[in-house]
């Protein structure tokens, strides 16, 4: 079974953005070793004969055919209601910095 030390459990709350009390890893520490514990016995179960269950509930993946429409409009009228444009496209300001 995989050993789960308080560093562990550290670096997981800071790439998790979580904030934790110095008495609460100890315990976090344990309860994600037991998870994995339970995880392991799951492995070792077997399964021959058993078919994989991908869909219980009997429905299709029903898509659409993948074509191009034709509105009747142009892109460059479309783009005539921008209030900016730029090489065909609309402008807008940067969301993500």
């Amino acid at each position: 079974m995989a050993k789960i030390t308080e560093e562990d459990v550290l670096v997981l709350a800071k790439l998790s953005r979580l904030h934790f009390k110095e008495g609460e890893v100890s315990e976090i520490a344990k309860e994600i070793e037991s998870i994995l514990g339970y995880v392991e016995q799951l492995h070792s179960v077997d399964l021959k004969g058993y078919k994989p269950t991908y869909q219980v509930t009997g429905l299709k993946n029903v898509m659409r055919p993948d074509e191009a429409y034709e509105y009747g409009v142009s892109p460059e009228d479309l783009l005539k209601n921008a209030p900016q444009q730029e090489n065909g496209f609309i402008k807008v300001r940067r969301v993500l910095e």
